[in-house]
């Protein structure tokens, strides 16, 4: 048998601290959430998205790539591919830098002119 629970009061405006009588429900009787067809869903969506960046990675060229590389420019690729879907269009001179960025450090991984590390360092996201 788990231990009772117990609820404290405090109140701030005097110096003294109740302990209130233990709850009658235990931790361990509370219903759980049942989680499982809610990770069920999560799986399938990921699973679905997986494969369509797989399939934009093979259309550009770049199935090849190593996973690391992918998973830091698959936001990249994804924006690149709603925007020629005319999900929306950027303007932003910024957008289009990095989107040249991706290009050219994936292109040079490619060519052999520099490293996985290298590349994957260049491309990452700084948080400001």
């Amino acid at each position: 048998m788990s231990p009772p629970c117990f609820i404290l009061k405090v109140n701030f405006n005097q110096t003294k601290v109740n302990v209130m009588k233990p709850t009658l429900k235990s931790p361990s009787k509370i219903n759980a959430f049942d989680v499982e067809p809610l990770l069920r869903k999560a799986f399938i969506e990921a699973e679905q998205e997986h494969r369509e960046l797989q399939e934009i990675f093979a259309l550009m060229g770049w199935e090849d790539l190593p996973d690391a590389l992918k998973v830091e420019i698959k936001d990249d690729v994804s924006s690149m591919v709603d925007e020629l879907q005319g999900q929306y269009s950027s303007c932003d001179p910024y957008v289009k830098k990095r989107r040249q960025s991706v290009t050219y450090w994936v292109n040079c991984y490619k060519d052999g002119i520099c490293s996985l590390s290298t590349a994957i360092q260049a491309l990452k996201v700084r948080k400001i």
